[in-house]
């Protein structure tokens, strides 16, 4: 299997696209995905979407980030289907993210399943990270 990714901007991806790879990895499970509005706009509102697909076209998978390309990026989700996971297409987004974005560092809230992921690929683990939910 291989796949190709590209820097695509939010507002241009199919929400009905998006909203499958949300469900099909797993991550649809703690994000709204049952709400297309506030979807949409999630996406729409990201200043920095890198997306994966496969050789047919079909979306495989989304980093989505909000970035000052300076200083942070703060990767708000990243979402590979599940046939897809373990291939490297989650490694090649976040590669493609920090390129948008080299000089800054990525911050994200990882899934509790994959706590054991990051630091395999270089990230390191902060203890003072807060939420204040709406």
């Amino acid at each position: 299997m291989s796949w190709t990714i590209d820097l695509t901007p939010g507002e241009s991806l199919d929400l009905d696209h998006v909203l499958a790879v949300y469900r099909e990895s797993g991550l649809g499970e703690r994000r709204p995905v049952d709400d297309r509005q506030r979807m949409a706009d999630m996406v729409r509102h990201a200043n920095l979407v890198v997306v994966a697909r496969d050789d047919d076209g079909r979306l495989i998978g989304i980093a989505r980030s909000v970035s000052d390309f300076s200083y942070v990026t703060y990767l708000s989700d990243i979402a590979v289907v599940r046939e897809h996971q373990g291939t490297g297409v989650g490694r090649a987004l976040i590669d493609a993210t920090r390129k948008e974005a080299p000089t800054a560092k990525i911050v994200l809230l990882s899934a509790p399943a994959a706590t054991e992921y990051y630091p395999h690929i270089g990230f390191t683990a902060h203890n003072s990270a807060w939420v204040l939910n709406p």
